[in-house]
């Protein structure tokens, strides 16, 4: 399968790509760039913010849950506007949002990291119905948040621990027991970042620094990888027709001025035909 750019927009750090069912269309983030970018009708569209926003989820079809470097709030498509729902470790500037996903129950979890990836600086937190709840910490680098498709249970990483974790949730979609080891990339050197599972429950992880996504089953087995022209992979989503479209963005940050040069096409978001098969992201209730 071979990826093709989907965007040739730059992303110093591209993250949280979200495939709107309703919508039937790509957005996703430029981190550090403080943007939201989206293709509407083969134009390219976009916003900027005051602050860092990194990941969202769809309240409903002009509007989407962001998660800033102070708060989730939610952001009108059509009129721009945005209101408060709540506030996220507004009081310490030296955080902010990273990774985070909708989950089955309606719910949507948030990681924060320190600004320069602190150790331990970070936390993971779900938001479900007007409650706020800090679920785990300390963290360094949050990542790899996403879900079975019957909401049986989370996975999510600290990606300087180079292992992803799984956690069992009640009906409610809350941690139930303890998280165990998923996967383990110590021994191959591999850095999880962001992930997505598809309709068969398998989880697709983009490894930072590894130029790829890497599929492994729902016992944590691997079993295939897809490449990607560029080398900091950093968040899948699945989208486009049939939900089978692998949409990857990836990341310019920490690349020297050579590597830019010679490979400009670190930073755009791609799309690879591939077969796979994925579900719709969950809307979240506010």
């Amino acid at each position: 399968m071979t990826a093709k750019v989907y965007d040739e927009r730059p992303c110093e750090l591209g993250e949280g790509p979200l495939w709107h069912p309703e919508r039937q269309q790509l957005f996703w983030f430029d981190i550090l760039g403080q943007r939201l970018l989206t293709r509407e009708d083969g134009t390219a569209r976009e916003w900027r913010f005051e602050e860092i926003v990194s990941a969202a989820g769809w309240t409903g079809r002009d509007t989407l849950l962001i998660a800033s470097e102070t708060k989730l709030f939610e952001f009108n498509l059509v009129t721009g506007g945005s209101d408060t729902v709540v506030r996220l470790e507004s009081d310490a500037s030296a955080t902010r949002s990273n990774d985070g996903r909708a989950d089955p129950h309606g719910g949507f979890w948030i990681g924060t990291m320190g600004k320069s990836a602190g150790p331990g600086a970070g936390a993971i937190y779900r938001y479900y119905r007007g409650d706020l709840r800090r679920l785990f910490s300390p963290i360094t680098i949050p990542n790899s948040i996403c879900f079975a498709p019957d909401g049986s249970r989370a996975y999510f990483a600290d990606t300087t621990q180079r292992r992803i974790l799984t956690q069992p949730l009640d009906p409610q979609g809350w941690p139930r027991g303890d998280p165990r080891i998923f996967v383990d990339l110590r021994a191959e050197g591999l850095n999880p970042d962001g992930s997505v599972t598809d309709a068969q429950g398998n989880l697709w992880n983009a490894q930072w620094g590894a130029g790829r996504i890497a599929g492994y089953s729902p016992n944590g087995d691997f079993r295939e990888a897809f490449d990607f022209p560029a080398r900091h992979t950093s968040c899948p989503a699945l989208g486009g027709r049939g939900l089978a479209t692998l949409f990857c963005t990836t990341a310019r940050e920490h690349l020297s001025p050579e590597i830019l040069e010679a490979e400009p096409q670190n930073g755009q978001t791609f799309a690879c035909e591939t077969g796979l098969e994925g579900w719709p992201e969950p809307r979240v209730i506010l």
